[in-house]
């Protein structure tokens, strides 16, 4: 099943791809109730290091102060998700 959302195909909602000629380094077609939203995350020029313990710690206590956390439709939870937070 793939979804059409403005111009952009998408696998299934809920599910971050890569995007190779965005704006962002990926994006993600969210779905929350009746609610969808293109939601683009990532800088392109830097890559994730998560498996560096100090670099997951520190992102994630970054992060987690900034708010929506727990909200789909933002890119923090995203980004958040990726880093394994």
């Amino acid at each position: 099943m793939s979804i059409e959302y403005r111009g952009t195909i998408f696998s299934a909602y809920n599910t971050p791809k890569l995007t190779p000629n965005g704006p962002k380094k990926r994006a993600v077609l969210a779905k929350v109730g009746d609610k969808v939203k293109l939601v683009r995350f990532g800088d392109k020029k830097l890559s994730i290091k998560k498996s560096q313990p100090d670099r997951k710690k520190s992102y994630c206590a970054r992060s987690g102060g900034q708010g929506n956390t727990k909200n789909k439709l933002s890119a923090n939870y995203w980004s958040r998700r990726e880093w394994g937070c």
